[in-house]
């Protein structure tokens, strides 16, 4: 079976290949931090601070949502690199914060209309504000809902009711109908093939065309690693070949630590072994919960491949897995966690907490 992998949709979208900057900007405040601006790697001066806290970009790498006060009044939009204006009043925000790019798009919300849409790298509309709701762009894909009907929870959350849900290309064309969102999916490692994929690993959708587009999920995948590359050998040196160069703990009353994984492996071996040995339990009570790198956890640069413009964990390609080991004993409190992240290396042992507090 021919199989076409990842690299067929950024043949696609060369634009969003061709929007990506050497030349990344980064921010820089005023003499009493009330201000943004932003300089070149060169240190020179590209914005003068005017920019409020409501602009939350580290880095201006094409274009970015800004916010700032003009004659007593705010005003936001979004701003390119050339210095051009689009979106005004138009920002797409979530949890209180705006939107950052990713592969040179932006979403922005109408509104007029309330529908969301997504602006290219220059600020011209790629995807036209007529759906309810729109995911980050992936590897020039994204999850869309349509015709959804808004429902409020509280004065801060809401939830959506009905619609359809598609997932498109960045030129609006529907690659599959009825394609339900999921944060476990990795749209780096598309397959496209006449037959759904026999890899356990991964999840097969029939696309428009009469294809299928698979895609590894990191649930399965994460699985599957653990029980194949890690728990099959506990030895030392393996611990060491599957865990970050530093390895975060908790520790009481210090907080979080950061320890070299030699010695930390090396301190706390017999602990991480046993613990680890009880995954092979079909009685162990545990379970695996996906998420981000915490950004005020994993602080320093050795991280900052993780993270986009905006300090935000790029868990749509780097998520951490979370194994949680309950007590044996119902009566007992806390939890054992194991939090492992995807990496260009496979997944790595990147912080443990443990819930006797016994870690050295």
């Amino acid at each position: 079976m021919k199989k076409i992998i990842a690299f067929f949709i950024f043949a696609l979208f060369t634009c969003s290949v061709f929007a990506q900057s050497n030349d990344i900007w980064t921010s820089f405040s005023n003499k009493d931090s009330t201000l943004t601006g932003f300089k070149d790697k060169n240190g020179v001066i590209k914005i003068e601070p005017k920019f409020t806290g409501f602009t939350i970009a580290q880095k201006f790498e094409n274009i970015m949502a800004v916010s700032e006060e003009e004659n007593g009044k705010w005003k936001s939009y979004y701003l390119t690199k050339k210095g051009k204006i689009v979106g005004r009043d138009s920002l797409y925000s979530f949890d209180n914060s705006p939107d950052c790019e990713n592969e040179g798009f932006i979403r922005f919300r109408d509104s007029k209309t309330d529908k969301m849409g997504v602006f290219n790298a220059e600020g011209k509309i790629a995807i036209p504000a007529e759906y309810s709701s729109i995911t980050k762009v992936r590897n020039g894909m994204t999850i869309v809902l349509k015709d959804a009907i808004r429902t409020k929870i509280d004065d801060e959350h809401f939830t959506w009711t009905g619609g359809k849900e598609f997932l498109i290309d960045i030129n609006n064309k529907i690659l599959v109908e009825n394609f339900a969102y999921s944060d476990d999916l990795n749209f780096y490692s598309i397959e496209k093939s006449k037959e759904p994929s026999k890899d356990k690993t991964r999840d097969s959708f029939l696309g428009v065309d009469g294809q299928y587009y698979s895609f590894i999920n990191y649930n399965k995948e994460f699985k599957y690693w653990l029980e194949i590359n890690l728990l099959k050998d506990l030895s030392k040196t393996n611990l060491e070949k599957h865990a970050f160069e530093k390895i975060i703990y908790w520790k009481e009353p210090d907080g979080w630590i950061n320890s070299p994984k030699t010695k930390f492996i090396s301190q706390n071996y017999t602990y991480i072994k046993l613990k680890l040995q009880e995954l092979k339990n079909p009685k162990t009570d545990y379970f695996i919960s996906s998420d981000g790198l915490n950004q005020f956890i994993f602080e320093t640069g050795e991280y900052d491949v993780y993270f986009n413009n905006c300090r935000e964990s790029k868990d749509w390609m780097y998520p951490t897995m979370d194994v949680i080991i309950n007590p044996k004993n119902n009566t007992d409190r806390g939890q054992d966690h194991f939090e492992f992240l995807r990496t260009e290396n496979g997944y790595q042992l990147i912080s443990v907490s443990s819930r006797k507090d016994n870690l050295k």
